[in-house]
């Protein structure tokens, strides 16, 4: 019986299906879940407390933005399984960190419609958030890096030329 070129049997070792992987990608799902939360919590409570400094819209506006993004990707990350909701949720977390990274050191000044939003100062809350999206940037880069979804995909483009 010939074999085909395209079909490959994955040594075990490189298996992604293996126990361990799925437990890892599924204990990093839920530590960028629990990030995104952490995050989504520090800025919906926080939101009061800024909406005298505005613009053209409120930087208590802009929090609870950030905070609704925050809970959509950890919903998404916890509940649909593939590369969009991993990429959101590091996208989400990583913009988070730089805009709070830039606007603790940087007096940007007022941005158009975005207000002046430094605070060079450190309190609880913001330590909170820094650690939430540092934690959610770090287990979502895992679940992108391994997610194996390049795989996936050329294994269904190859067995759709087979069908054809």
């Amino acid at each position: 019986m010939p074999s085909d070129p395209y079909v490959t049997t994955p040594s075990p070792a490189a298996d992604p299906v293996r126990p361990v992987h799925r437990f890892l990608r599924a204990l990093a799902r839920l530590l960028a879940a629990a990030g995104l939360a952490v995050d989504a919590y520090v800025h919906a409570k926080l939101a009061d407390r800024y909406d005298p400094i505005s613009a053209s819209i409120s930087q208590g506006d802009l929090f609870r933005i950030e905070a609704g993004l925050a809970a959509l990707a950890a919903l998404l990350v916890l509940v649909w399984h593939r590369w969009i909701s991993d990429a959101f949720a590091w996208l989400v977390a990583a913009g988070g960190l730089a805009l709070l990274l830039v606007y603790r050191y940087v007096n940007v000044g007022k941005l158009g419609p975005i207000p002046n939003m430094y605070e060079p100062v450190w309190f609880h809350d913001k330590w909170l958030a820094v650690i939430a999206q540092a934690v959610t940037i770090v287990a979502a880069s895992f679940l992108l890096l391994t997610g194996g979804y390049r795989r996936r995909f050329t294994e269904r483009r190859r067995a759709r030329r087979r069908v054809e």
